[in-house]
């Protein structure tokens, strides 16, 4: 039984709208890979909340996706949802 059926849905490539793309690039990618580099971005500019490692501050370049100062990581792959098809 074919392992890599299971997973098809998830490692589907979906593409970026502008709003993500702006961060993550505009290639179509797995979901798994948007969150890397959206993950990768967060760590290079130092975007975690120093008192709370759940939560993410905004900078100029993510404040149109998360549409507020700081979101936590459970919200994250809410945004991906809304920002990717």
């Amino acid at each position: 039984m074919p392992a890599a059926k299971a997973n098809s849905k998830f490692m589907a490539p979906i593409t970026p709208n502008a709003t993500l793309a702006a961060v993550v690039g505009n290639k179509p990618m797995p979901r798994t890979e948007i969150v890397k580099k959206l993950w990768a971005y967060i760590k290079k500019n130092n975007l975690q909340d120093k008192k709370n490692k759940r939560n993410v501050n905004a900078d100029d370049k993510l404040m149109p996706l998360f549409g507020k100062k700081q979101v936590t990581m459970f919200e994250i792959a809410k945004i991906i949802g809304k920002n990717a098809k």
